[in-house]
């Protein structure tokens, strides 16, 4: 990364830079948060960040390819198949382990994908917020800035995708139950930067084609779903939503639930690209890999990581009946490296788990309201830890210090 900005932050009383920080975030959403916020941004240098997100880009491009779309559906199912799905997802998450290549340069290797909406809006408040705080350091006063082009385009293209021209009283944010997501500072910061109100789905009223939610002792028409919605979170807690999935309703959607699925782990194994590793079917195998501790396995749809066998053992493989064997993955596993030096280590150490953390990027990809626009990079979204998930769920202790969420700038 960044080694002279890193040093810089590190030894100059980090502690109270983040505490600086934080208070900043909270004073603008409230806090404290439901999952942790790691100690430090990631820094990233021009050179990573442009490797992280041309890497999107192809990625994308690769499965925007017509004969690739047309075996990706395939994966929506007939339940759960929505009318009206436009030519490409609105929002898509490119997910990167930081990692070393053979010449000990950091690299980005493919661990996920999905196209569904992530924390636009709060990423773009912790950056502020960082930049803010960096402030106090004379070495880092900097214009510090988490996106790809800049600010003000930023902003319009979320504006855009989100809205899709419509009055912001008449989309909805909508999850189950969103105040006790661990989303939720996401959706405070939706509404004050698109004004825009989270509503659960279970409040929706249908009247014939037609959405509804109820604010303020109004009934105000529903036209655009910006939709958080986890089919995975559903199903497992029953909830019965007031509508059919396979309704024509009166709606538009960012993203269509059908990317849900299309775009998505399923689509790993169809991909072709220097950043990710070989991927199979469990179904495509006649048998495991002689050397399968060195991959990962996951179910293709699963809530905030659960299921996913990092150790994989025979015993793992043989458990998923061989009906269900497409219902689950086989990657190859990557090596995270250790990237980011913590305030104990020397610039002369080698980084270790005694004095280093490691890293996964999230690229986010958005495009605009209109089928003809293009999917680009916005920001990337950084999750921190120490130990072999990455997730937030993963990091939640207050002794781990420098894990957990956070945003990468530069």
């Amino acid at each position: 990364m960044d080694a002279a900005v890193r040093d810089a932050f590190n030894h100059h009383d980090p502690h109270r830079t983040f505490e600086a920080y934080r208070d900043r975030l909270y004073a603008k959403l409230g806090g404290p948060f439901p999952f942790r916020l790691a100690e430090t941004p990631l820094f990233l240098t021009n050179a990573l960040r442009d490797h992280l997100q041309n890497a999107a880009i192809e990625i994308a491009a690769q499965l925007s390819r017509k004969d690739t779309l047309a075996a990706l559906k395939k994966a929506i199912p007939a339940h759960y198949d929505v009318p009206g799905m436009d030519a490409l997802p609105h929002c898509v998450q490119v997910d990167f382990a930081l990692c070393r290549d053979a010449r000990g340069e950091v690299c980005g290797r493919l661990v996920e994908l999905q196209a569904f909406p992530s924390l636009y809006a709060l990423e773009s408040v912790e950056a502020d917020a960082w930049s803010e705080a960096l402030q106090r350091v004379s070495e880092l006063r900097k214009p510090w800035t988490c996106f790809f082009r800049d600010r003000d385009h930023a902003l319009s293209l979320m504006r855009s995708s989100i809205l899709g021209g419509e009055d912001p009283r008449e989309v909805a944010l909508v999850d189950y139950q969103p105040e006790k997501q661990k989303t939720a500072p996401d959706f405070i910061a939706t509404k004050q930067l698109f004004d825009v109100d989270a509503v659960c789905v279970t409040d929706l009223i249908k009247e014939g084609r037609k959405l509804y939610r109820i604010k303020d002792g109004q009934k105000i028409r529903v036209k655009r779903i910006y939709n958080r919605m986890v089919f995975d979170e559903l199903e497992v807690k029953k909830v019965a939503v007031p509508f059919s999935w396979n309704e024509d309703l009166d709606v538009t959607w960012c993203s269509h639930p059908n990317w849900y699925w299309a775009w998505s782990k399923y689509s790993l194994p169809f991909l072709d690209h220097e950043t990710v590793p070989k991927t199979f079917f469990l179904s495509d195998l006649e048998a495991p890999p002689d050397d399968l501790e060195s991959w990962v396995m996951k179910p293709l749809f699963s809530f905030a990581g659960s299921g996913v066998v990092v150790d994989v053992t025979r015993a793992d493989f043989d458990r998923v009946p061989r009906e269900q064997r497409g219902s689950y993955l086989l990657q190859h596993k990557v090596e995270y490296a250790w990237t980011i030096r913590m305030p104990n280590a020397a610039l002369g150490d080698d980084l270790s788990a005694s004095n280093a953390v490691k890293a996964e990027v999230r690229v986010m990809l958005m495009r605009g309201a209109k089928d003809t626009d293009a999917l680009e990079p916005l920001l990337p979204l950084v999750r921190l830890s120490r130990g072999k998930m990455l997730g937030v769920d993963q990091n939640k202790s207050s002794e781990t210090l420098w894990t957990g969420g956070t945003v990468g700038i530069w």
